[in-house]
């Protein structure tokens, strides 16, 4: 049995997320389905992220076991030739037994998206969030370093999600700024060892109502330390967010 390692892109707007369920389709299950159809196993793939419904992916790392002989440059082709046009295999790799995307990883990178201008855009619609007034980017900036470091990020989890060991974690970057070639698409960049869950789209609604105004930047340090998701902000939708790679050692 070889592990076949896949670096997979998809837009996650049609999707209930990443793992597979039985309310509709999902990256997880399409994945599995290709891989039934190529090789006529049945197999289970495991993914470094479970996003949610409408969450996307640049660079999702997956993995599963197979006794197919089938070339390891070749399994892009094979597999996308049976996955719908939302989701791509950009990339193919043997990888050691007990490999696993998730456990192994050591850094994760999510992005938020927000098309900040009076309209939106139809070209940005299902990969960014659009925000029409305008944003004070520096604020949020300034906003955003005070969470960079290893804290108990608590007030940046879902409420009500399941139980973890801990809600400590390393944010090593948090970056704020308006993309270089489209001054109207603003992005938080968030590289992390771990995040809670929502923990990147409830940073994203703090920081928004910094932008806006509505609260100052030192407020957000506050809200850290306090550990309560009702002093936080909102959950920004999922569509604005994407997991852009996942790093091994």
């Amino acid at each position: 049995m070889r592990t076949i390692r896949c670096v997979v892109a998809y837009d996650g707007t049609d999707f209930l997320g990443f793992q597979r369920q039985a309310g509709g389709p999902t990256v997880q299950g399409v994945l599995e389905d290709a891989i039934a159809s190529l090789t006529g196993e049945q197999v289970r793939v495991l993914g470094a992220g479970r996003t949610d419904a409408g969450v996307h992916a640049a660079g999702q790392v997956i993995a599963f076991r197979t006794g197919s002989r089938i070339p390891v440059e070749r399994w892009p082709y094979a597999l996308n030739s049976r996955l719908p046009p939302s989701v791509v295999v950009q990339e193919a790799a043997e990888a050691p037994e007990g490999f696993h995307p998730r456990r192994d990883a050591v850094a994760k990178v999510y992005q938020y998206t927000i098309w900040n201008a009076p309209f939106p855009s139809p070209f940005w619609s299902r990969w960014a969030l659009h925000v029409p007034p305008p944003l004070d980017v520096d604020a949020m900036a300034r906003a955003a370093a005070v969470l960079v470091g290893r804290h108990d990020f608590a007030a940046f989890r879902a409420a009500g999600s399941t139980p973890v060991k801990s809600t400590v974690r390393h944010l090593m970057e948090l970056v704020v700024e308006r993309c270089p070639q489209e001054p109207r698409c603003v992005r938080i960049v968030a590289r992390a060892d771990g995040f809670l869950y929502h923990m990147v789209r409830n940073i994203a609604g703090t920081l928004l109502l910094v932008g806006q105004g509505r609260r100052p930047p030192e407020w957000v340090a506050e809200v850290l330390a306090g550990r309560r998701r009702e002093a936080a902000g909102p959950t920004a939708p999922a569509h604005g967010l994407c997991l852009v790679r996942v790093e091994y050692g």
